[in-house]
């Protein structure tokens, strides 16, 4: 395009207007002289108006932080529309977001932190409003580690200053068994296995809450405490055709991921049944095993206070001398096959099952599990052969014991009792 004028280097007329990179110069067509550059129109308002501003005012500077943001707040979108989170949590989210990619802590991290950044923030609201969601569910929906989510989670605490209460194992166990399949009519899920979600929840509730009294939950993860919870809550809910589904097909009905903790933890929790409903009147008959006393289970958490104190001896010291570490609690190599390929207590072992200890007349202390069956020690090194031959007998010489003498008073007494 032609425009007025000379160029002041050769003198030429003919000038064209340029359009180098979307920004418009003024050039000599003839030397090739670039007369004036022109100005950007990079924000909505000006050109709506029409207005040229030039590059330090404009959003090119700030075109990469923006795009950031533009990002984020579609992810956090994104993930309240999935998780059906209310419009109050969508605005804070996106708010945490804003303000943290205004710290420069957050301007110079990878791309993948960046876009984990937005879970964070996703997450943090959530706790802060008291509404159940876990790690584990953000990074499945981020198909994202969990050991990097945790450290942009806590960068993000530090930055903000934010506080953000831990999650409460009653709302795990509400957020762990929403995801169940046995809770809804699906697909390749037999009918007697499908369960009520509010009867499930409850029994699972119920059968925590005495986990958390008997010292299962104390130091451990707790998912693997829900697992072995609710499985216990589903096959005593409906019995019959349960009792034979073991802990590994239920996990895989259910589509939720088996811990590998959680048979230990249902061994546990087997072993503390059996000692309570020892103390059930109407059981004492009957040799119950960890299949039989899942059928009792409703009626051992109706009185489990009572059952759990005449059961296990309440104080730390009462009996345990008579009682073995390990009795009434079931170990790695036990005896009869149970639902989950493993041995019952009180059948094809040595050892008396909780239930046959408690009638027998000695009750085990209700201890953490860790005290019952304490890890294998690592052994002491062997000693060297100048160590193993060092006895603590050898004699001292007096130019050694001189080194250790210090006031006059013990150089007396030392040549006293060595003249005597």
């Amino acid at each position: 395009m032609a425009a007025r004028g000379r160029c002041p280097e050769c003198g030429s007329g003919s000038l064209v207007e340029d359009a180098h990179y979307a920004q418009q110069q003024l050039v000599c067509a003839a030397c090739g002289c670039v007369l004036s550059e022109g100005l950007l129109t990079t924000t909505y308002t000006d050109e709506e108006h029409l207005r040229e501003v030039a590059y330090s005012q404009s959003t090119g500077q700030k075109e990469q932080l923006s795009r950031c943001l533009q990002r984020g707040t579609r992810r956090v979108q994104d993930l309240c529309k999935v998780l059906q989170l209310p419009a109050v949590f969508e605005e804070t989210a996106v708010s945490y977001l804003q303000r943290a990619l205004q710290l420069p802590a957050f301007r110079l991290v990878s791309l993948q932190k960046k876009e984990l950044l937005g879970g964070c923030c996703v997450l943090v609201t959530c706790r802060q409003h008291r509404w159940p969601l876990t790690m584990g569910t953000l990074c499945s929906l981020l198909y994202a580690p969990q050991e990097l989510f945790a450290g942009v989670l806590l960068s993000l605490q530090r930055e903000l200053g934010l506080s953000v209460p831990a999650l409460s194992l009653a709302d795990l166990v509400t957020t762990h068994l929403s995801s169940f399949r046995l809770v809804q009519p699906t697909a390749g899920v037999p009918a007697p296995f499908l369960e009520d979600k509010d009867k499930l929840l409850a029994r699972t509730m119920a059968i925590v809450e005495l986990a958390s009294e008997t010292w299962l939950v104390t130091g451990r993860h707790p998912v693997p405490v829900v697992t072995a919870a609710a499985f216990l809550a589903w096959q005593s809910l409906r019995p019959g055709p349960r009792l034979r589904c073991p802990l590994a097909r239920f996990c895989r009905l259910a589509g939720v991921d088996l811990p590998p903790p959680a048979h230990l933890r249902l061994r546990e929790l087997l072993d503390i049944l059996l000692g309570m409903a020892s103390q059930l009147s109407w059981l004492r008959g009957f040799r119950l095993d960890s299949k039989t006393v899942v059928k009792h289970v409703g009626d051992l958490l109706q009185h489990w206070l009572f059952l759990l104190k005449h059961a296990f001896s309440q104080q730390h010291g009462e009996e345990h001398q008579d009682t073995a570490p390990g009795h009434g609690c079931k170990d790695k190599d036990s005896g009869d096959k149970d639902s989950l390929g493993q041995d019952s207590p009180g059948q094809g072992s040595g050892r008396p099952s909780a239930g046959a200890q408690v009638r027998g007349g000695s009750r085990r202390p209700l201890l953490p599990p860790c005290l019952l069956r304490p890890r294998k020690r690592l052994q002491p090194a062997a000693p060297s052969a100048a160590g193993a031959a060092v006895t603590g007998d050898e004699p001292i010489s007096d130019s050694e014991i001189e080194q250790y003498l210090r006031s006059p008073e013990e150089i007396r007494a030392f040549r006293k009792a060595k003249a005597w």
